[in-house]
């Protein structure tokens, strides 16, 4: 082969590399793009689950890239069997070292089949407390109460104990308020009781609670409960934390507060 062929080969397979290098850029990103539009219009009907739209259109899009890269490389005229074989020893490798991967990418899947919660859910998780933002194929994203994202290996989501707050429509405030010994307790339960009626977010049915539930070392507990809808939890706990404080000092309900009487014998 003289150099003038040589030439001529250099050229026209830089050139293939090129074209080959363009058609893959301008695909990827229309793959990006049109994933995009697709994952917006299957969000904006309505119709569509939000966890299961994203986690589709994702793996479609990496399917769609595996895709084009082996058409890419099918292009340039490279023989694909040396290849497959030294993907098929790294992959023995590879499987070893991403065990904890594998078993998060299983726990996705079963997260997807069992739907124990679902994208904008709020749960209470592996120590963590927040909504949740993404399932992806491998870690869940959650958004905690202070605006943290917190990323949560799906393997063990998958075996962890999970508490979703948004399942149901209404929740239940619990609160313990205390009153002294010499307060009447029959007036302060009338009181907290009436507030709990009163207050516009709370259900009318179950009807409010308010009784007597323990007798402590210092003060009569009364136990309040009261149902509201989940989105109005905490505007209907912290309303009720201070209604009833105002009420009790309006009308001489004392509230006790830690103290320790030290007699000095002679």
């Amino acid at each position: 082969m003289n150099w003038s062929e040589l030439f001529n080969k250099i050229t026209a397979t830089g050139i293939k590399v090129v074209i080959a290098l363009v058609i893959l850029l301008i695909t990827f990103k229309l793959a990006n793009k049109l994933s995009k539009v697709i994952e917006n219009k299957l969000l904006a009907s309505g119709k569509a689950d939000k966890t299961l739209a994203m986690t589709i259109v994702k793996i479609c899009r990496i399917g769609l890239k595996v895709l084009i890269l082996a058409s890419i490389v099918g292009y340039l005229g490279i023989d694909t069997s040396a290849i497959s074989a030294l993907v098929a020893s790294l992959g023995v490798c590879v499987g070893l070292a991403v065990n904890g991967t594998l078993s998060n990418f299983a726990g996705g899947v079963l997260l997807l089949i069992t739907r124990p919660f679902k994208v904008d859910d709020f749960i209470e998780a592996a120590g963590f407390t927040g909504t949740v933002e993404e399932i992806r194929i491998v870690t869940t994203a959650l958004r905690t109460l202070d605006t943290k994202i917190v990323y949560i290996p799906n393997g063990t989501l998958s075996s962890a104990s999970i508490v979703n707050y948004s399942a149901k429509d209404t929740r239940r405030v619990d609160i313990d308020f205390a009153i002294s010994y010499q307060s009447d307790f029959k007036k302060a339960e009338a009181l907290v009781l009436a507030i709990c009626k009163a207050h516009e977010l709370t259900l009318k049915d179950p009807e409010p609670f308010a009784r007597v539930s323990k007798h402590a070392d210092s003060s009569i507990v009364i136990t309040t409960r009261v149902w509201t809808k989940s989105e109005d939890y905490w505007t209907v706990y912290f309303d009720l934390m201070e209604n009833v404080k105002q009420s009790f000092e309006a009308n001489g309900i004392e509230i006790p507060f830690a103290q320790m009487d030290v007699h000095v014998k002679q």
